[in-house]
């Protein structure tokens, strides 16, 4: 019996080009709206070219020092089977969606010259450490991706069959056998797409820039674009420096994905894994004891923000609940609008995953991955300026670029899930010809709720935490608690921003967690 044809152009289609075309707008078009606009010449100079420099050289160290600090760490989580290792493993995802100028505050607390480490060496007689500069971006930049490239390693481990361990102990092989002939491998698979992530992330890192580094040494080029274009207002500067933005993180965001490959591994009978090579009490204490180095770097300035918090909360004004509502509502809309982009593009990749357009439309709602949120923010703030005070329009604008740098991640947690209901379901549900809300509701939503859910709420904590296209619109008086917080901390209130920085921890965590359990609920 003959298939029944599908329509060549379906509201699916239209909806994920729809949506394909808005993010390539937002990443492609305010980059072009950026150049267009530049009335002096386009020429960097010296500490234009010094940007660019450390831009590269930070990102290099610290994704290296992120993936190579992951190997030892992902090795004896992967070796390792104890009471608690679960909450450990989701601990360490905690700074990924920890505001970023949340953490900072935390690391100063341990680190800074007020910091913990400061005062234990100035009671020894020692210099108090400064982490402001390249030490400091490059700190904060271990702090938050060693945890991603442990995961992403962790990953590539736990797809090991454990009938390899079990062949290998009945041949008798030595933990450095097993290191070279199946460990290994793993991280040739896994390791160099982790780089090129992590330096990706690095590069258009814009709030670590900000709060620790700064000065004609240590500043990066979306510090650079934010310089020239909110003190100087110099476009020609602003626009070349944005294209060479695109440029760099376009070009790690292709390297990435080449590189992002699975290793190919034997499936297996889904045996549990055990470790024959690591039962020597001295292998057993060397896992221990970087897990144990590994959870107090990361968790030590997240007790701190806590402890310190707590005594600041009396010290806030009554703006920081003005604050705190203006970011609720941001991060609200944008988790709205990154569901709703991520739902139109998922659905257009996974109806037509076959044809020629769905790798487009899926590379299109990536692209924000090598876009700056400075540029964005730019090239709006130039094409609203003569229509609208910009500041009236602030939050939205906000909202709408948050959205577009959450949707990677989003479409990540709901592509699959979306090609698994079309493989499984498709064929049955066109037999039957539903479409349009019907197939949605009955065959697809209950699916696929459950990854809608985390990255609704993903897109929810990464926007709540947000310092940057806000910090170009923002009226003084009209702050998000990121901005205000960044502000008590320039005025060198650290109490006072401690407690902000507890609520913005806690709130964030909240929006996170009642949309991830909106997604699981049934009914």
């Amino acid at each position: 019996m003959a298939e029944r044809a599908e329509p060549v152009i379906t509201p699916a289609l239209v909806a994920g080009l729809g949506a394909a075309a808005l993010v390539a707008a937002l990443s492609l078009g305010t980059v072009a709206v950026v150049a267009w606009a530049a009335v002096s010449p386009m020429r960097l100079g010296a500490g234009d070219w010094a940007a660019v420099k450390f831009t590269l050289s930070q990102a290099l160290v610290s994704a290296a020092l992120s993936t190579a600090l992951a190997v030892p760490v992902a090795r004896a989580l992967a070796r390792r089977q104890f009471r608690g290792r679960g909450l450990l493993v989701t601990l360490l995802g905690a700074p990924f969606i920890l505001p970023v100028i949340v953490a900072v505050l935390g690391l100063l607390a341990v680190w800074g010259r007020g910091g913990l480490i400061s005062a234990v060496l100035v009671h020894f007689g020692l210099a108090p450490l400064s982490i402001y500069g390249f030490r400091g971006v490059v700190l904060a930049h271990v702090f938050f991706n060693l945890p991603l490239a442990t995961r992403l390693l962790l990953q590539g481990w736990q797809r090991v069959p454990g009938e390899h361990f079990l062949l290998a102990a009945q041949l008798g092989m030595s933990s450095r056998d097993i290191n070279r002939v199946i460990e290994r491998p793993i991280l040739r698979a896994v390791l160099p797409g982790a780089f090129a992530t992590i330096f990706l992330l690095c590069v258009t890192s814009f709030a670590v820039a900000l709060t620790l580094g700064g000065g004609p040494r240590a500043t990066t080029i979306e510090l650079a674009i934010y310089q020239a274009f909110r003190f100087d207002f110099d476009m020609g500067r602003a626009a070349l420096l944005a294209l060479m933005q695109f440029s760099i993180g376009l070009g790690a965001a292709v390297l990435a994905w080449r590189l992002a490959r699975d290793a190919a591994q034997d499936p297996g009978l889904g045996r549990a894994v055990r470790r024959w090579d690591c039962l020597h009490p001295l292998s057993r204490a060397g896992d221990v004891a970087i897990l144990g180095a590994v959870s107090l770097f990361l968790l030590a300035p997240l007790a701190m923000v806590g402890l310190r918090g707590v005594m600041g909360l009396g010290l806030l004004d009554a703006g920081v609940l003005a604050a705190l509502m203006r970011s609720v509502i941001v991060a609200l809309m944008s988790a709205g609008l990154t569901l709703a982009l991520a739902l139109a593009l998922g659905a257009a990749v996974a109806r037509r995953r076959a044809g020629r357009m769905a790798p487009w439309i899926e590379s299109a709602g990536h692209l924000s991955l090598a876009a700056s949120p400075m540029v964005i923010g730019t090239g709006l703030f130039i094409l609203l300026y003569p229509f609208v005070d910009p500041a009236a329009v602030a939050l939205a604008v906000t909202a709408l670029v948050n959205a577009v740098m959450s949707l990677p991640f989003a479409l990540r947690a709901l592509v699959p899930a979306m090609r698994h209901v079309q493989s499984v379901e498709g064929a049955l549900a066109d037999s039957l010809d539903m479409g349009g809300w019907a197939r949605f509701r009955l065959v697809t939503w209950p699916v696929i709720r459950p990854a809608a859910g985390f990255a609704t709420g993903l897109a929810a904590a990464l926007s709540m935490g947000d310092l940057g296209v806000v910090a170009l619109f923002a009226d003084p008086d009209a702050a998000t608690l990121p901005l205000y917080l960044y502000r008590l901390m320039g005025s060198y209130q650290m109490t006072a921003a401690s407690g902000a920085a507890l609520l913005l921890v806690v709130s964030s965590l909240a929006l996170f967690a009642a949309f991830d359990r909106w997604g699981r609920a049934t009914g």
